[in-house]
């Protein structure tokens, strides 16, 4: 489960160093690179919810094999592609390939847990949250020690041996699952509602263009995005197996600000993953393998705190310690400059690791206690494509605010787009009274 959920993070970690060698090898602007990072964005926030939807059909083995041979192919077709259209189309693969890990994991642990009657899985939940959460923060490292050793193609064929981990573990350990009775093509195009997901696609599509390309030109991207999710409305509220159930989702207002909360911890994170990182390189003149390494403290402080958290599934102390320090944080990059002491950037990374350590753990938990359990992998999905649209929207101020270099004064715009995101998950929490109504059961020893 762990192998699977982390492919997404690693994947679009790594790719955060390489994009310079890249448009260097290749001769591509930086507007082209863009899309190395775009692309994934796109098929992970279109697919997650649509592949948790089949989770919930299907059961997690097949979706999850099927993901690993496209994370794989990806990583090949990426290892040998000639130009920079070919390698959007293989970030592309990879992204719709590692739909499939969270969700199968949160399926997975919520069937044990029935299977079992142990309905505390709070140290199963930390290891998955640790895990996609901090490797994520080692990507760039990753991604800076493998461009030493083999240049940016090895950012994309370490994919191969990743899938091919994913596909022996899976066959071997993943359960079966029960017969669902929908072979006909008939039962299975009802059950995946492809006029709910065309819609879904049509929305979000046209609105993340809009994110990624801001510009009073492409006003008409919004009014299409507003349209398809009009009509995405209509037809889920008429249909009798939705892909969104809108129904359940506006009877569960607790869920809807889990979702709005990852959105913004995501505008954060992301923001210091890309924005920060391109910063050490051209604005503090490092190197991508150091500034790689400068992020390390991150992966550490997040690690201890979601260690030493996990095992209690309080929700609302850790999303009220983690906003804080998204304030902190965004404060302490205003001060950054390009003669800022070696030991300061390093402080910085260790107070980003509070948040990174706390808030995707509690909002993961949130989803887990929140959400239907017929809808556990679509809303888990669900969750990711709002994590996404957060990445987005970091991605898309970090491009305004660098768009003449990632100079300091941009670093420090972006800080205040992040300052005012952190704000708002602040008030968003404390006004969030269903908080103190979730269960949080001692958690059991971590299963053998």
């Amino acid at each position: 489960m762990v192998l699977g959920a982390i492919l997404n993070p690693i994947n679009s970690s790594m790719i955060a160093v390489a994009l310079v060698p890249i448009g260097v090898a290749l001769g591509a602007p930086a507007a082209q690179t863009a899309w190395l990072v775009s692309g994934l964005y796109l098929a992970t926030a279109i697919g997650q919810p649509v592949v948790g939807r089949l989770v919930d059909l299907y059961g997690p083995r097949r979706l999850f094999l099927a993901g690993a041979v496209l994370v794989g192919v990806g990583g090949l077709v990426g290892a040998l592609a000639p130009s920079i259209g070919v390698l959007v189309l293989a970030r592309v693969l990879i992204g719709l390939g590692t739909c499939s890990g969270y969700p199968a994991a949160m399926t997975l642990i919520r069937g044990e847990a029935g299977r079992t009657g142990r309905d505390s899985p709070a140290a199963v939940l930390t290891v998955l949250a640790v895990s996609t959460q901090t490797v994520a923060v080692i990507g760039p490292t990753l991604g800076g020690f493998l461009i030493g050793l083999g240049g940016w193609r090895a950012t994309f064929t370490v994919n191969v041996p990743l899938a091919l981990a994913c596909l022996v573990l899976g066959v071997l350990h993943l359960p079966r699952a029960a017969p669902s009775g929908r072979h006909r093509a008939g039962d299975v195009v009802r059950a995946v509602d492809p006029v709910g997901i065309a819609l879904f696609v049509a929305a979000l599509v046209t609105l993340l263009l809009f994110l990624t390309h801001l510009s009073a030109d492409l006003w008409w991207l919004p009014v299409l995005a507003a349209l398809a999710g009009a009509g995405l409305v209509v037809w889920e509220l008429r249909v009798p197996e939705p892909f969104l159930d809108l129904r359940l989702l506006g009877g569960n207002l607790p869920l809807l600000a889990t979702y709005a909360r990852s959105l913004l911890a995501a505008v954060t994170s992301y923001a210091l993953l890309y924005g920060y990182t391109q910063w050490l390189e051209q604005g503090r003149g490092l190197s991508p393998q150091v500034a790689g390494l400068v992020l390390l403290p991150v992966f550490g402080a997040g690690l201890v705190v979601s260690t030493i958290t996990g095992r209690r599934e309080e929700i609302r102390g850790k999303l009220l310690v983690g906003a804080v320090g998204q304030v902190v944080l965004a404060g302490l990059l205003l001060l950054v400059q390009p003669q800022s002491a070696f030991w300061f950037l390093l402080l910085l990374g260790v107070v980003a690791g509070v948040p990174q350590g706390l808030n995707n753990l509690a909002n993961q938990n949130a989803v887990y206690r929140q959400a239907d359990a017929g809808r556990l992998g679509s809303s888990a999905g669900l969750m990711r494509t709002f994590f996404y649209l957060g990445a987005i929207t970091a991605s898309a101020a970090s491009g305004i605010v660098f768009r003449d270099g990632a100079t300091t004064t941009g670093m420090h715009e972006l800080a205040l787009v992040m300052l005012a995101a952190a704000v708002v998950f602040l008030v968003l929490t404390l006004a969030d009274r269903s908080l103190r109504r979730v269960a949080h059961p001692e958690s059991d020893q971590l299963p053998t």
